[in-house]
């Protein structure tokens, strides 16, 4: 099965072709983009087609230039070959438990959400930890998307989802008909690759991948996006991660 790379994780690794062609040479066949991709989309597009690569999703923060700027958005999306748009965040000030901020951004959400597939393309929603902290009635930001904006994708980070307490099995489980994409990173044990924020290259963590895909397999997840959020050594992790893959 064809993996992506998410392009953020080597966001300090750059010049971008020597990292294009690294990643092709490894096996990889796509690439997920972020905005330190976007500058001008027609010579990235170059890039990737020197290497072989197409970028079937990509991540647009923030949210707001979907509603100031759309054109643009979808303009770089068809650009670069994307076919899935994911929002992957809100600023840090909004990443708090408060059930009536996130029942005002999951509204915009629909209401982008609507506007980006009437241009052609998909859209959703990537999830951190934040978004599983209980607001003050109880409900999780993370319930209160998926059912305020019922027309979007979920774009699961299943390591956040660790790290927000939860058990992802049961999230993939309950929301099957959502996740259509999925991040694949892991979990370093207690008090490892503390220099890279406690995160692992995939299979050497403590997460349980081969269930995990398995689950994601049968709830028809059908792009899965390789990512570590602060490497120390980016082609270390994309030949690790991408050989433990290929095991799952």
């Amino acid at each position: 099965m064809d993996v992506s790379f998410q392009l953020y994780s080597a966001r300090d690794f750059t010049p971008w072709d020597g990292v294009l062609s690294r990643l092709a040479g490894l096996g990889y066949t796509q690439v997920e983009g972020f905005g330190g991709n976007y500058e001008d989309p027609a010579a990235f597009r170059a890039l990737l087609d020197a290497n072989g690569l197409t970028m079937p999703s990509g991540h647009f923060f923030p949210m707001e230039q979907f509603e100031t700027d759309l054109p643009k958005v979808i303009d770089t999306a068809r650009t670069l070959g994307m076919e899935r748009l994911f929002v992957p965040a809100v600023p840090p000030e909004q990443r708090v438990p408060d059930a009536a901020m996130w029942q005002d951004i999951a509204t915009r959400l629909e209401s982008i959400g609507a506007k980006v597939r009437d241009a052609g393309l998909r859209f959703g929603w990537h999830n951190h930890h934040f978004e599983f902290v209980a607001c003050a009635d109880g409900r999780l930001p993370m319930d209160i998307l998926l059912e305020t904006a019922p027309s979007i994708e979920w774009e699961a980070d299943i390591a956040w989802i660790v790290r927000g307490g939860q058990d992802p099995i049961d999230w993939i489980g309950r929301h099957a008909s959502r996740i259509t994409t999925a991040h694949v990173k892991d979990i370093a044990p207690e008090g490892e690759c503390t220099d890279e924020d406690g995160w692992a290259d995939v299979g050497q963590g403590t997460m349980d991948w081969k269930a995990i895909m398995a689950a994601l397999r049968g709830a028809g997840v059908d792009l899965f996006v390789m990512e570590h959020d602060k490497p120390s050594d980016v082609d270390r992790f994309a030949a690790r991660s991408i050989e433990a893959f290929r095991t799952f």
